[in-house]
């Protein structure tokens, strides 16, 4: 769905000013802010088989001054923004449709799916927090 990586001149600046200190604390603030994110993402998730939750990671990359967290369900920015004629972002389908639905062993008439946002909320809540962390840094 997204990829969402941090990081800051300001913190690059304090590296430069402060030397290697700096680099723990650094690497606390990126590491900590990556796992906030994924933790909120699976708190909102909405959970039907779990594989949305489960599927939210982080990985850290360049000796932890680099996080990426990614949400590997391809149909997860269906739930983000919602489809048909609920999409958040416009264009969906106002009339619905019918598809066959092995659920229910049967077709079924929908007119699509409210929008449930789980990673953006999230990632307002890493950036607030990767603010006040790397403000931490160096002072």
């Amino acid at each position: 769905m997204s990829i969402t990586q941090f990081g800051s001149s300001k913190l690059q600046r304090a590296i430069e000013r402060w030397g290697n200190s700096v680099l723990d604390d650094a690497k606390r603030a990126v590491i900590d802010t990556a796992i906030l994110i994924q933790g909120q993402a699976r708190a909102l998730a909405p959970v039907d088989t779990g594989y949305l939750r489960q599927s939210i990671e982080v990985e850290v990359l360049d000796g932890g001054l680099k996080a990426v967290v990614t949400v590997g369900a391809e149909w997860a920015i269906y739930i983000e923004y919602g489809t048909g004629i609920y999409a958040t972002k416009g264009g969906g389908n106002e009339d619905g449709w019918v598809y066959y639905s092995d659920k229910y062993g049967k077709f079924v008439f929908t007119r699509g799916q409210e929008a449930q946002p789980f990673w953006f909320p999230s990632l307002k809540e890493g950036q607030k927090y990767w603010s006040k962390a790397v403000a931490a840094i160096g002072g």
